[in-house]
């Protein structure tokens, strides 16, 4: 495997856990009490810019290559 192909495949897989982390509404847990939350909103948050950074890091050496 070169590393164009890891490179598009990490690629794949970010935008696929990015998808997945946005359709998720944790908008709707906040009007919950706390203990039925199935996740906390702000964890969420976290994980969508961490994705994002990620993404824009594969870009970027994709774009070196």
């Amino acid at each position: 495997m070169t590393s164009d192909d890891f490179l598009r495949e990490l690629e794949v897989e970010v935008e696929a856990d990015l998808t997945l982390a946005e359709s998720s509404s944790p908008e709707q847990d906040v009007v919950l009490p706390v203990e039925e939350w199935r996740y906390d909103p702000t964890d969420v948050q976290r994980e969508e810019a961490g994705l994002q950074n990620l993404l824009g890091a594969v870009q970027a050496m994709e774009e070196s290559e």
